[in-house]
């Protein structure tokens, strides 16, 4: 009888080291707190039809961020004077839990009753929908308005490695660049003066001092590279546009741009 509980006793402690040694699997899926169609996207203006807008996604459980044409938000509400009228679209981009979405809302705005950043009346005047128009600096021999200068950073912009536009500029030296608010952020380029121009678009970042040129059509000087169309605005004033190139492709240097209006 002792011999039996002492087998027992081998084959229970058997069991319990086998046991012990089966892996532990936490299977943890992912589920959707709601559908696309139940993600609610708000928009507020601080005026009926004013320019102060706040979006916001008001469904719980939902993570993303916000594309408001200006730039993004990675909060579920955000604030910001538009400088466009007529109806806009902005993007919520998410995640549902286990898959990502993208919903829109869209905002008709009828008056730019809240005053815009002075960088943009600076870039496309007062008459925001009748835009500005900006050409080259040039001012005779030896004047800089398309130079090399240092990669890297803004702060040596003018410092003039090569004054290339004394010598060499681009073919569109002699042509014009306009920005407006009519409808949209238009951006249009004239390789001269009298020609046809190519249409795109534009982002003004006040706050990150960038203007980025989207689309078809190129900033005036492009030769120089930046296949992203993005500049940094070392001067933006209502007679004086000085942009910059930090890596220029075609040279592998920075790169200077000096504008006055039209």
């Amino acid at each position: 009888m002792k011999i039996n509980k002492i087998i027992y006793l081998i084959l229970a402690s058997c069991m319990l080291v086998f046991s012990a040694c089966d892996p532990i699997v936490d299977e943890a899926h992912l589920t959707d707190s709601t559908d696309v169609a139940g993600v609610q996207l708000v928009a507020k203006q601080s005026t009926p039809g004013g320019n102060k807008v706040t979006i916001s996604m008001v469904s719980p459980g939902i993570t993303g961020y916000w594309d408001y044409n200006l730039g993004t938000a990675l909060t579920n509400e955000v604030t910001f004077v538009y400088p466009i009228p007529g109806k806009s679209t902005f993007t919520y981009v998410g995640s549902l839990g286990s898959q990502f979405f993208t919903k829109t809302i869209d905002v008709q705005i009828d008056q730019l009753d809240t005053r815009l950043d002075q960088d943009w009346y600076d870039l496309v005047s007062e008459d925001t929908s009748a835009g500005k128009t900006w050409v080259f600096d040039q001012a005779g021999a030896g004047s800089l308005w398309w130079f090399m200068s240092p990669p890297g950073s803004a702060d040596g912009a003018m410092s003039v490695w090569w004054n290339a536009g004394d010598c060499c500029g681009p073919s569109d030296a002699n042509g014009k660049m306009h920005f407006d608010l009519d409808g949209a952020a238009n951006f249009y380029h004239y390789e001269t003066a009298a020609a046809t121009p190519s249409k795109g678009s534009f982002v003004l970042d006040p706050t990150n001092k960038k203007l980025i040129v989207k689309g078809a059509a190129k900033m005036l000087g492009s030769a120089a590279g930046n296949a992203n169309g993005e500049y940094t605005i070392v001067t933006l004033t209502e007679d004086k546009l000085v942009l910059y190139l930090t890596n220029s492709e075609t040279y592998a240097t920075g790169w200077t741009f000096i504008f006055r209006p039209e």
